[in-house]
């Protein structure tokens, strides 16, 4: 076999045997990429995101789109061929599986957390929009979660309105452990309770819980990391709207759509666009002081959202040095640490005054 005959067969199954071992070869990395973006002001597979009853609501003509991130799912394992792409493309984030996916953690344990996160971002949302457009809303100390094979169980229930401990009014979440741990382990605690289902009833129609409460007497079991007492609740705020709103946004998870969920709220309730038809996109947690929290995966939101058309995108302050390092052609994007940041934002935006929007790349 002549010299460069030989050379060439060696090199082409040299190269199949790089490439079979590219694909059998397993790497613990995840893979993150540009997921779909939804305008909370519109409709969502044929329905509308926000909807209101008891209130009246107004049409609005511009975007406020929340926008996600596709990632890889917790038992899927990447090859190294797959990696090597992802590394250098420049709409995809190759990262270690363990950033998304700690080892002590199993796929439903994720995706329940995601759809907790998901729900509380929801309820966030509606009460600091609320709040922000000068409606009263109520809230009270329940009962949120009761653990497993604690002395709770089957005494207490999640949704049960806490009205005191050992005598003592609460007025806010942090009270009960607080007046728990004040027991040794093994003594009892009394809580004085509204049952969960007059609670909702009372809550969901923004009435006053009754008069009538319920005296429950639990013993207090130790803490196995640090042995104080404890019962096996976790304590929450329920809130009593002033009128029924629903969020309808199915397969997504987690929290960072709080921000663009409440500025949809406050948009459909304004008679006034808060855009002024323009087409804002953003991301980030909202907790109910208002305050934006940052998010994971703000390069592919960017992407995403400029993808789908958006001129400007609301980007969480603790977000802007990492969003500012690969922004996306036409994209602004607008820092925000608040909500009331991101409404002066939608007002200058509105108002055509965009050269004094406080920007990712001018703060970094």
């Amino acid at each position: 076999m002549p010299r460069r005959t030989a050379t060439l067969l060696t090199s082409i199954l040299l190269l199949i045997g790089i490439l079979c071992a590219g694909v059998l070869i397993q790497v613990p990395y995840a893979e993150m990429s540009p997921g779909p973006t939804v305008n909370t002001l519109g409709e969502h597979e044929g329905e509308p995101v926000l909807s209101v009853e008891g209130e009246e609501t107004y049409e609005a003509a511009g975007h406020l789109n929340m926008t996600t991130v596709r990632v890889t799912g917790i038992n899927y394992r990447m090859n190294l061929l797959e990696a090597m792409h992802g590394w250098l493309a420049d709409d995809r984030a190759v990262v270690p599986h363990e950033t998304l996916y700690p080892e002590d953690v199993s796929a439903d344990q994720v995706e329940e957390r995601n759809a907790e996160e998901f729900t509380q971002s929801q309820e966030s949302a509606k009460v600091v929009a609320l709040r922000e457009l000068g409606y009263e809303v109520p809230e009270q100390t329940v009962v949120a979660a009761v653990v497993e094979g604690s002395p709770a169980q089957d005494v207490l229930h999640a949704g049960d309105a806490v009205m005191a401990v050992d005598g003592t009014p609460v007025t806010d979440p942090g009270q009960v452990a607080e007046l728990v741990t004040r027991h040794q382990p093994g003594e009892d605690v009394v809580f004085t309770v509204v049952p969960a289902e007059e609670a909702e009833a009372a809550l969901s129609g923004a009435g006053e819980l009754p008069d009538e409460t319920t005296d429950v007497t639990v013993t207090t079991a130790a803490a196995e990391d640090d042995q104080r007492a404890i019962v096996g609740i976790q304590a929450g705020l329920a809130y009593a709207l002033p009128f029924e709103v629903e969020i309808k946004l199915a397969d997504v998870g987690g929290p960072s759509a709080g921000l663009m969920f409440a500025l949809g709220l406050m948009d459909r309730l304004t008679e006034e666009d808060l855009t002024g038809g323009a087409f804002v996109a953003g991301t980030g947690t909202i907790d109910n002081a208002g305050a934006v929290g940052p998010i994971g995966g703000v390069s592919m939101k960017t992407i995403a959202a400029r993808q789908a058309g958006a001129e400007y995108f609301l980007t969480p302050e603790e977000n802007c040095a990492t969003a500012a390092e690969h922004v996306p052609d036409g994209l602004t994007l607008v820092e925000v640490a608040t909500l009331d940041d991101a409404l002066d934002a939608l007002r200058l935006i509105r108002d055509d005054d965009t050269d004094r929007l406080t920007t990712c790349d001018a703060a970094g």
